[in-house]
């Protein structure tokens, strides 16, 4: 099976520029392809995941991905999809941002020598003469063309700045450019890019007579067509001390049972026999696909160990306090723990108790649990040893929980 069937298989792909043209590429010949991210945070979230197991995909089957770190585009920010200006960004905070892409993809993409290239656009974007640049790109565009593009359209109403109008010039560039300088033939991006990778790939064709294709994948979206990636915190990030390995595993342990085959499909590389069997799954046996998905995507970004603890923290929530994300919070600074909290203490700022005196009756009988295990020490000190990833379970009876969360 090509790599193109691979992917459309599992759902990835949403249009192509000349779909007979990219398959017969990729089935003759080592292929040089681009995805841009641009660096707009010190962190890849989940959203640029599902172009990187794209690029992963590609480079199992033999093909030369190339990562565009955007700082150069970043200066303007991307329109696609936005309603309002993106808030302009410093040098240094770009620059800072790419370093910490760069340093992201290398868990993922084999940069080794011949292997997959990470580039920052910065390298010709911010030095170039704007007068060339609008004799050679800028003659290329028709103004009344780009106003009909999907990615300026939301920018109407409250208004589109030259700025941003500037930007599908800039990343058609790019494409340019990787095309002379590497011969990348092909850009991929998600479906929000399908105005600027067309505009890309006229330009190479008609500048270079090149052979220039695109090609777009689905956003991660729910069954309800609702982007996926959002919790109460903000973005799932990849960078664990922005989201935790537990935090990152909760999340897709409580995807919706309709969203289960989709992610397992775009995020895993389970064998899709196995994916279609498990998204198959009823009633409370979903649960059992929800723990495979959480565990390999987990695995994917964090690494098996702690995609393992973070299972196992997840079961013992699950198995004391019915479904995870039903367990009460209590968010707490780690200082807090620095010299040891007394128990009894705990369990009144986390109003599992109405005094000490309730506490010592309950711990005599009991009914006082740390992580499942009983309790009878009144002066137990709960430290920074007692967390599994920044959690900590509180138990009262059989059926009282508290999660104690801390930063």
């Amino acid at each position: 099976m090509s790599v193109f069937d691979t992917l459309s298989e599992r759902g990835y792909i949403e249009q192509c520029t000349h779909e007979d043209e990219i398959r017969e590429l990729l089935e003759k010949e080592k292929v040089s392809f681009y995805i841009g991210f641009d660096p707009t945070a010190d962190s890849l979230h989940v959203g640029h995941f599902i172009q990187i197991i794209v690029m992963m995909h590609m480079q199992r089957a033999g093909h030369r991905p190339i990562a565009l770190l955007g700082g150069g585009t970043g200066m303007i920010g991307d329109p696609s999809g936005r309603s309002d200006l993106r808030q302009m960004m410093t040098v240094e905070t770009i620059d800072h941002n790419v370093a910490c892409f760069r340093q992201q993809m290398g868990r993922f993409l084999d940069f080794g020598e011949g292997k997959a290239l990470v580039v920052n656009n910065a390298d010709w974007l911010r030095d170039l003469k704007y007068v060339d640049f609008l004799r050679e790109v800028g003659a290329m565009f028709s103004v009344n063309r780009m106003l009909t593009a999907d990615c300026y359209k939301s920018r109407f109403e409250k208004g589109l700045t030259f700025l941003e109008f500037n930007y599908m010039l800039m990343q058609s560039y790019d494409f340019l450019e990787l095309y002379r300088k590497y011969n990348c033939k092909l850009q991929l991006g998600g479906n929000d890019q399908w105005s600027n990778i067309l505009s890309g790939v006229d330009l190479v064709r008609r500048l270079d007579r090149g052979q220039a294709l695109g090609m777009t994948f689905k956003l991660l979206t729910t069954s309800e067509g609702k982007k996926m990636g959002k919790t109460a915190k903000g973005a799932l990030w990849i960078d664990e001390t922005k989201t935790t390995p537990y935090e990152f595993y909760h999340y897709w342990r409580n995807v919706d049972d309709a969203d289960v085959e989709n992610c397992l499909a775009l995020l895993t590389f389970l064998p899709m026999d196995e994916v279609r069997k498990l998204g198959g799954y009823k009633d409370s046996k979903i649960n059992e696909a929800k723990e495979v998905l959480a565990f390999e995507v987990t695995k994917l970004v964090h690494g098996e160990e702690k995609a393992i603890k973070a299972r196992d923290a997840e079961r013992a929530l699950f198995a004391k306090g019915g479904e995870g994300g039903d367990v009460p919070t209590l968010d707490m600074k780690a200082a807090d723990f620095s010299d040891g909290v007394n128990i009894l203490d705990l369990y009144l700022q986390a109003g599992l108790i109405p005094s000490k005196g309730e506490g010592r009756r309950l711990m005599k009988q009991g009914g006082i649990k740390i992580k499942g295990k009983g309790e009878s020490d009144f002066n137990r000190l709960i430290t920074l040893d007692d967390f599994e990833d920044g959690q900590l379970l509180l138990q009262k009876g059989k059926k009282t929980f508290k999660r104690i969360r801390i930063d």
